[in-house]
């Protein structure tokens, strides 16, 4: 449950400060900009449209499968939701601090075309975007958590929302405690545990069908210190990655994921977090 209300929240957030710039950009932009509200949400209601359309094709989908067809799709989820993580704090990492420029272009450039069918795209892919992104996220954490009841996810979801919002407010307010730099910061270090956590689910869950080896397993038990199959043992497994009992195969996935994280985050310069 945790798992699930910090995707839904670091989602919701990076949604809000989208629309939050397009927003504050056509509210305060005098008489012509304002009429580009409605093109505003309008986008913004098409782009949920979208994501819970996804979130629809998907479950139908799986649900067609069956036997191993359904367990390597679900595998494959798993590894894309992982994969996903790592490219959206890349691009945050690269994007950040020109994002609130970058669109405030845009949106310029569209207004003196006349033409606000700009905003509507920009705010339509935006939370397209992300809606997408936390769809498929919550689909292989649901994976990795098949005990987790649907009361539960739902419970999880609204709380992650009711949060994205006040966590917005309060970053809107700016302060010393209360920054976008320091939330960014803060928050890529756990989704990148996070994606790790997904990673080794899709390559146990690949061991299990005897389509990659496990080497040595385990190669220690860890489980006195700290057991992975209580509640709190499994929401640190989840959100971190850690095995009580691992595998050789599963460390050496580990370990290259993070040599491949860090090399592949150099190539984004640390970047101070969008607007204020």
């Amino acid at each position: 449950m945790g798992q699930v209300l910090f995707i839904v929240w670091r989602e919701s957030v990076e949604a809000l400060l989208v629309v939050g710039i397009l927003h504050a950009w056509l509210k305060n932009g005098g008489e012509a900009a304002r009429r580009g509200l409605p093109y505003l949400w309008s986008g913004v209601g098409v782009g949920v449209l979208a994501a819970i359309g996804l979130g629809a094709a998907l479950l139908g989908f799986s649900e067609l499968l069956s036997g191993d067809a359904q367990d390597y799709f679900q595998i494959v989820m798993v590894i894309v939701a992982a994969i996903l993580i790592v490219q959206m704090v890349f691009w945050m990492r690269k994007h950040g601090r020109t994002l609130k420029r970058d669109m405030e272009t845009s949106l310029s450039e569209n207004m003196q075309k006349a033409s606000w069918w700009g905003v509507f795209a920009l705010a339509a892919l935006a939370i397209a975007r992300e809606g997408s992104e936390t769809v498929i996220f919550l689909y292989g954490l649901g994976l990795a958590q098949q005990g987790e009841s649907a009361g539960a996810m739902v419970l999880a979801t609204a709380l992650g929302f009711a949060l994205a919002f006040l966590t917005f407010y309060l970053l809107q307010l700016g302060g010393k405690i209360f920054s976008w730099r320091r939330f960014f910061q803060v928050t890529e270090i756990i989704l990148l545990f996070l994606a790790a956590g997904l990673l080794l689910t899709g390559i146990e869950r690949l061991m299990s069908l005897d389509i990659i080896p496990t080497l040595i397993d385990p190669v220690w038990d860890s489980s006195r210190l700290l057991d992975d199959t209580t509640t709190f043992g499994n929401l640190v497994s989840t959100l971190t990655g850690y095995r009580a009992q691992p595998a050789l195969m599963s460390l050496l996935v580990y370990v290259a994921y993070w040599v491949g994280v860090l090399l592949f985050l150099k190539r984004a310069r640390p970047q101070a977090t969008p607007a204020k």
